[in-house]
């Protein structure tokens, strides 16, 4: 394709590479190397999506551009729903005290192999029980979705997709979470979901993802009162 279009091909692992060393982000490529900060992005799936822009612009040399620069871009870079901690708003207030709240519209068996990497990162750095708050399309593979988090998430609520006439019944997305070997049922709601977690008592209180859909993101944002700006 590239060459019928002749445009310029980049390959990362062949024209450009990058790796973590001593906290921070190695990117190397004809041009030279650059030693940045992490991204403010979680996820390690992040440093290979900032690792390609940065090839991108280097190879498209359309402005000069500083490793100063490249530095502000993955300090300040935001993308809602994409691992997004919810750190206020009403949602938030809902869970148990202490809890930490994620958000991501990972919607596809790729997706949630990412966020599952991502969650199990997390885990590694500060063990917390991990409870899913999941809705769906009924147009996606939902077990294909959830099976990454198998051994992972230790329990796992679905409610109904108000923001979308084609979510799936939150009773089929607990019999594909079962399918997939997690433990699951059903809530009426996000914030009935939160308030069955909050009922519990927890030793450590738990890291709660919401996902599966970026519908679904969209109004869990929006009951939060924490929409896109």
């Amino acid at each position: 394709e590239a060459q019928r279009s002749a445009s310029k091909l980049v390959l990362g692992r062949e024209d450009f590479h990058i790796r973590e060393e001593n906290g921070r982000l190695v990117f190397e490529d004809e041009a030279g190397l650059l030693d940045l900060p992490l991204p403010r992005l979680p996820g390690r799936h992040q440093h290979i999506n900032a690792a390609t822009a940065i090839a991108t612009l280097r190879s498209a040399k359309l402005a000069p551009i500083s490793a100063g620069d490249f530095e502000r871009g993955l300090l300040s870079a935001e993308w809602p729903a994409r691992l997004q901690r919810l750190t206020r708003g009403k949602l938030l207030s809902l869970a148990p005290q202490g809890s930490e709240l994620w958000l991501d519209g990972g919607h596809n068996p790729d997706g949630g192999r990412v966020l599952a990497a991502a969650m199990g990162d997390l885990e590694q750095h500060s063990p917390r029980p991990l409870v899913m708050i999941a809705a769906m399309l009924s147009t996606k593979d939902t077990a294909g979705f959830l099976r990454p988090f198998h051994g992972l998430v230790s329990e796992l609520l679905a409610v109904p997709m108000a923001a979308s006439t084609a979510g799936r019944p939150p009773q089929e997305v607990v019999e594909f979470a079962r399918e997939a070997g997690l433990k699951a049922e059903a809530a009426q709601s996000i914030e009935a979901a939160l308030e069955r977690i909050s009922s519990r008592v927890w030793d450590v209180p738990p890291r709660i993802l919401l996902a599966g859909s970026l519908y679904f993101s969209g109004e869990v944002l929006e009951a939060n009162g924490t929409p896109p700006q």
